[in-house]
């Protein structure tokens, strides 16, 4: 089974991708950058700042399908800054504590309207 997310508890696609799609019992999020999802304007000027409003985006997304935090199973953070880690994983903290999820944080050339933190998830819904 595959099924498509729309959702306007997170930002609308900025291209041709789904917010999200489940896949059987996964739901595989696209990466979420620091949109305000009703203004569609950018939230933050930190790394910190920025990341939190990425994760108040995936919360959003994934309370549409019924889902928290403690559903993910995989993150993966894509940073403009590796000297960033530091403060991102402070907010990421916030939202992993206990159990947290399998992770990969990468540094990148670039992101997405030129923002410092781009956050993708995979949930699992048992």
């Amino acid at each position: 089974m595959k099924k498509v997310v729309v959702t306007d508890k997170a930002p609308a696609a900025i291209g041709p991708y789904s917010q999200g799609v489940w896949a059987g019992s996964f739901l595989f999020l696209s990466g979420q950058i620091p949109l305000d999802p009703v203004k569609g304007a950018l939230v933050g000027t930190t790394a910190a700042e920025q990341a939190e409003q990425v994760f108040r985006n995936i919360e959003g997304a994934l309370e549409s399908q019924g889902l928290t935090f403690g559903n993910v199973v995989k993150a993966t953070v894509f940073a403009k800054n590796m000297e960033d880690f530091g403060a991102i994983n402070e907010v990421y903290a916030t939202r992993f504590s206990a159990e947290p999820p399998a992770r990969s944080f990468v540094e990148v050339a670039r992101l997405p309207k030129d923002v410092l933190v781009e956050i993708e998830v995979i949930a699992y819904r048992p």
